[in-house]
């Protein structure tokens, strides 16, 4: 191995060419072509990446969308989890190596193989943006809402990047073979660095709070505990009481004797996903609940899929006991869940599935007041026949999914997702005095932002982990942010002046030795090229090496007029 040839120089070089041994003697057409390719990718790809951890909260709609399409649950944003890190991984790896080889001064000869892969990671980035906006486009103003939570951050983290590219674009500057190519690059390196160290004049969270932070949200279980326990079982609700909920969410439809039933899924074939029907009735209709009687339907298993699919990762931490017990659930009726909530003083909240709206909202109207439960734990939501449900039982407190229905009917309380309002009609909301509930929220970070944003609960399937925050992860006051936001900008360009600096008397100093060699080199040829003109120990010119003709005559020349006696 040469002497100069490191153990970075030989990574990187093999790396990105695949020469191990010895740079590669050809000179590749369209290397800078492929260097942009593999910087947009990376870019992309970090996107990809972004959208997809940022839309993790929802994760278990896309799984639903997916089992009622191909009627197999298969934890498919996991999937797509996997094979965006892993090539995340692979392009921001393989720009790295390429800035080293710049770095270097190695020939940026990407491998064929290289741009296979990149080309199949665009085209997997371009599906996925493609499918999310078709057939999942309501979590595109997520994105937006998570700015608010990250925003700061993410200012910070590109400022540092902007310190480790910097040595690379001055190094650019100074070897651009031309003063239209240094213009070029550093307008675009100053009108990037700009844009990134003003941004915070844009930034605006209400995690920046001026005042108090507003007070903890209360946490509703979206059909119990379903990271627990099997979703809408008894034990699931259980699991949730642990967690100090105040009210258990639940989807409500009938049975064919007209027995309010705990059941989300509700279009042809509900039963297929939580529970063993098609075992158990392989011959029989299920493609509504009034289809089987109550006997039927408590004959059915709701808790072995749920050990079997492990939706969310969290089967594990179940003890043997807790196995067993998830293993052995039944489809709770709806008496069953309010004599729960009754006992431990914790409200309801619940969606109406059926095809007959109009006679179940009665039926299950019924069923709640017969079951004896303080109507103020009733969190009425179905909207079908809403006016015979505030006759019958005036004591429910009304919700609505629709801020202008709430301002119409004059109510109080509000249950949006959480990507339906902003901030801002958060706190006008809460200022009316109206109680704002969303939907579905799992995640620290969307926990956090609605928390400091003031909202009065969340509808979530982590409660147990919700549970245990005392606080935000992160607030700050604005002044504060103000005081970072201008010491890292500061910070940066010290740090990148220092680099320019560093970067222009090494460049001197190369051009200089590089100057100095060339003149000792002119010198020695020209000392070696005189030699011929001088007389040796033997003043005979024919004796010496064949010569062009013109030294040759020089030689001659040279002779004239001396002593060679």
């Amino acid at each position: 191995m040469p002497q100069d040839d490191s153990c970075w120089r030989v990574c990187s070089r093999g790396f990105y060419s695949c020469h191990w041994k010895e740079p590669s003697d050809n000179k590749r057409k369209h290397a800078c072509c492929w260097f942009s390719v593999v910087t947009l990718a990376s870019l992309l790809s970090l996107c990809w990446m972004y959208i997809c951890l940022v839309t993790f909260n929802d994760r278990d709609d896309v799984n639903w969308q997916g089992f009622t399409k191909l009627k197999r649950w298969v934890n498919w944003f996991m999937v797509v989890i996997i094979i965006s890190a892993v090539l995340t991984s692979y392009c921001v790896l393989l720009l790295l190596f390429a800035l080293f080889q710049v770095a270097l001064r190695e020939p940026l000869d990407l491998h064929w193989l290289h741009k296979i892969f990149l080309v199949l990671g665009v085209i997997f980035i371009t599906l996925g943006v493609t499918g999310f906006s078709l057939q999942w486009r309501q979590e595109w103003p997520t994105l937006p809402l998570s700015l608010l939570a990250t925003g700061p951050f993410l200012q910070f983290g590109a400022a540092g990047a902007l310190i480790l590219l910097s040595p690379f674009i001055f190094r650019g500057i100074h070897m651009a073979p031309g003063k239209r190519s240094k213009f070029l690059i550093t307008a675009v390196f100053l009108v990037v660095s700009v844009a990134i160290f003003l941004c915070p004049l844009f930034i605006w969270s209400p995690c920046l709070i001026e005042l108090h932070l507003p007070e903890k949200p209360k946490l509703i279980g979206h059909r119990g505990a379903p990271m627990l326990a099997p979703e809408n079982t008894m034990m699931s609700f259980n699991r949730s009481i642990a967690c100090g909920v105040t009210a258990f969410e639940t989807d409500v439809q009938l049975s064919k004797d007209r027995i309010p039933f705990l059941m989300h899924d509700h279009n042809p074939g509900f039963l297929l996903r939580t529970t063993n029907v098609k075992e158990k009735f392989p011959d029989k209709d299920f493609s509504h609940g009034t289809n089987l009687t109550w006997e039927e339907l408590q004959s059915l298993n709701a808790g072995e899929w749920f050990l079997k699919t492990d939706p969310f990762h969290s089967v594990f931490e179940l003890s043997q006991e807790e196995t067993e017990t998830a293993r052995n659930q039944t489809i709770p009726s709806l008496l069953q869940l309010l004599n729960l909530a009754k006992l431990h003083n914790i409200s309801l909240i619940f969606d109406l599935y059926s095809p007959d709206k109009d006679n179940d909202t009665e039926d299950t109207v019924d069923t709640i007041l017969r079951s004896g439960i303080d109507p103020s734990q009733v969190l009425w939501l179905p909207p079908v026949k809403r006016e015979y449900v505030r006759k019958t039982a005036p004591g429910f407190i009304q919700v609505y999914n629709d801020s202008e229905m709430l301002k119409e009917k004059g109510g109080n309380y509000l249950n949006v997702k959480y990507s339906k309002l902003s901030m801002e009609d958060i706190s006008n909301n809460r200022k009316a005095g109206v109680r704002v509930n969303m939907w579905v929220v799992n995640e620290r970070w969307l926990f956090s932002l609605l928390w400091c944003a003031g909202v009065s609960s969340v509808t979530t399937n982590s409660c147990h982990l919700l549970k245990d925050m005392d606080r935000p992860d992160w607030f700050m006051s604005l002044e504060t942010y103000k005081i970072i936001w201008i010491t890292v900008d500061i910070a940066s360009i010290v740090i990148m002046i220092g680099l320019y600096i560093f970067q222009w008397k090494t460049h001197c100093s190369c051009q200089r030795k590089g100057t100095k060699k060339q003149r000792n080199n002119t010198s020695a040829r020209n000392e070696k090229e005189l030699s011929c003109f001088l007389p040796t120990s033997s003043p005979d010119c024919s004796r010496r090496s064949v010569l062009p003709k013109t030294d040759v005559r020089l030689c001659l020349n040279c002779t004239n007029g001396l002593d060679l006696d």
